[in-house]
């Protein structure tokens, strides 16, 4: 029997079973991180990664910072490459930095060639791959496995949830090897991953639901924003790539003060407008300026877990979960805007019109 082609929607409706395998499995990906943690004391981590990957990496620098307390920040490869240094003040030794590179296939270019070149400098180099015999692993002092299973698509969206969650499991593991976090509050997010895991078929189902209710004037938008803050400035990003790949309209993301600066004078009431968060000190900033919004645009939902007042505009989860591990579900609907979205207007998401092979090396 031949099998069937993989689709978007097809692993985006699997992220269920693959987030719940990720949490049986996570010793096998937060053993080997643990263990560089205990082998070297690292006061900065590194973060790099392109796409989909950048945006969990920028996700992975708040969680580093917020939750376990030590200094860590985001970079796109190249960027850092030719511009930046690990330590500018020269006061931290190689062996307590860490470099992280994440790729889910293991290769793209800038990732390969950022993590080679810290190697071949000395610093501490780790790299989360799906593929533990990609490029990338040839210039890594230690691999860790990315439990999310190959996606034949060439949008990733189930390996962006499975690496958001690993890298969660790797911030309060280490937060409670170095104190930040107590045994207690160690458990309380485990039992937050486990909730969300095991309710992310509702999960699922409410961000389609929501999509099909809205879709209309969605995939009808001239110009679409997604606006976050705090550690859903991430989301945002994600989202804006996610929309822009597959349903192909101008989207842009920001974070949710920066759009007040300029891109509201274009404000019509044909642009949509995404407002993401949830437990942080904008909430209350930002459904004030939802109802400002609304003056330009009808186009303005919200999408948080924390009760609102609100419209079928609106998707507000069922499922409530810590601030730091809500990113995983808040992406969902994006990847239905995306997905479904591209499939309602006529875009095959399995085939990728730009066919240079710039970003990625051969496998």
């Amino acid at each position: 029997m031949e099998m069937e082609t993989p689709t978007v929607l097809g692993y985006i409706n699997d992220q269920p079973r693959a987030l719940r395998s990720t949490l049986e499995n996570k010793d096998e990906f937060v053993v080997p991180f643990v263990e560089t943690f205990k082998k070297h004391n690292i006061k900065r981590v590194l973060f790099f990664g392109s796409g989909t990957s950048y945006n969990a990496s920028v996700i992975a620098a708040h969680y580093f910072k917020q939750i376990v307390g030590i200094d860590a920040a985001a970079h796109y490869p190249t960027v850092f490459k030719n511009y930046e240094k690990a330590d500018w003040t020269n006061m931290l030794k190689k062996d307590e930095i860490l470099f992280v590179g994440i790729s889910q296939s293991g290769t793209s270019r800038s990732t390969v060639d950022v993590m080679k070149y810290a190697k071949e400098n000395g610093y501490l180099t780790l790299a989360l791959t799906e593929n533990v015999e990609s490029e990338i692993t040839k210039y890594v002092d230690t691999v860790v496995h990315l439990l999310c299973g190959k996606e034949l698509t060439p949008p990733e969206t189930r390996g962006y949830t499975v690496t958001v969650l690993t890298l969660y499991l790797w911030a309060i593991s280490i937060a409670r090897l170095l104190g930040s976090y107590s045994e207690r509050q160690y458990e309380e997010a485990m039992k937050d991953a486990e909730y969300l895991a095991n309710n992310f078929e509702t999960v699922i189902k409410e961000s389609e639901d929501w999509y099909e209710k809205n879709k209309t004037t969605i995939v009808n938008s001239d110009r679409i924003y997604i606006l976050g803050y705090g550690v859903d400035f991430g989301s945002a990003l994600e989202g804006m790539l996610k929309v822009g790949e597959m349903l192909r309209i101008p989207t842009i993301g920001y974070e949710i003060e920066e759009f007040l600066h300029g891109p509201t004078m274009g404000l019509n009431g044909r642009q949509t407008i995404f407002l993401i968060g949830s437990d942080e000190p904008e909430f209350e900033r930002m459904l004030l300026l939802r109802q400002t919004f609304k003056k330009y645009t009808p186009r303005v939902h919200v999408i948080t877990c924390k009760p609102i007042e609100g419209d079928y505009r609106d998707l507000v989860f069922s499922t409530k979960v810590n601030k730091y591990i809500a990113p995983i579900m808040y992406t969902v609907p994006f990847q239905f805007v995306a997905a479904k979205g591209a499939k309602d207007i006529g875009i095959d998401t399995n085939i990728n019109p730009f066919d240079e092979p710039l970003a990625h090396l051969p496998e």
